[in-house]
């Protein structure tokens, strides 16, 4: 066997190992978007940037976690999904001006100061009706529901993301909270989490 054959294979072999199911609610809101350019911040192993691409989207995905930004360049190579995986972090990321249709912040928990600065880079970064969706564990969940952080510090609500979204310039067309079913070792669980939409209105 040669190494190029051994590496597809062992490529190929990992790739069924990973959850490669992205989330439902992000599927649920970007199936009613048109594709065009879209960030995916603090993309993990790349589900939903890879679902995403799929579906014609242009990504650009972004982690701090090279491991991470290697597992998700290999997948997407694998599946003839492009995406342009690059490592950095999401608090000092400045997106090109006016560059995304849409930005995509998936549980990403931070304390609140770094929270307001990453979604003015996005705001700043995102084209005339271009869309930032937030998807999170809920403030709420640390008393109700199941997993996410522990730390009451990195978890908010959608009336407060709704707010900040606001003071950007940025119309807020959806934020709620959600319940999210999550299989255990024993019965289902409950996660409490929020959506937020906000849409950049044409000058």
């Amino acid at each position: 066997m040669t190494d190029a054959a051994g590496w597809g294979e062992r490529l190929a072999a990992a790739a069924t190992a990973w959850d490669m199911t992205p989330d439902e609610v992000v599927v649920a809101a970007c199936r009613r978007l048109r594709p065009g350019a879209a960030l995916d911040v603090a993309a993990g192993d790349g589900a939903n940037a890879i679902w995403l691409a799929g579906r014609g989207w242009r990504v650009t995905a972004l982690d701090r976690a090279s491991v991470a930004v290697g597992r998700l360049q290999g997948r997407s190579a694998l599946l003839n999904r492009p995406v342009d995986a690059i490592v950095a972090d999401a608090v000092a990321y400045r997106p090109s001006p006016g560059r995304y249709d849409l930005i995509l912040l998936s549980y990403l928990e931070l304390p609140d100061p770094q929270l307001r600065r990453v979604l003015a880079n996005c705001a700043t970064g995102l084209a005339e009706g271009g869309t930032v969706l937030v998807v999170g564990h809920d403030a709420a969940n640390l008393e109700g529901g199941w997993g996410g952080p522990r730390d009451p510090d990195l978890l908010t609500t959608p009336d407060h993301l709704a707010a900040l979204l606001g003071a950007l310039g940025l119309v807020v067309r959806r934020a709620e909270v959600v319940r999210r079913q999550v299989p255990g070792d024993v019965g289902v669980h409950t996660a409490i989490d929020h959506v937020v939409e906000a849409v950049r209105p044409a000058a």
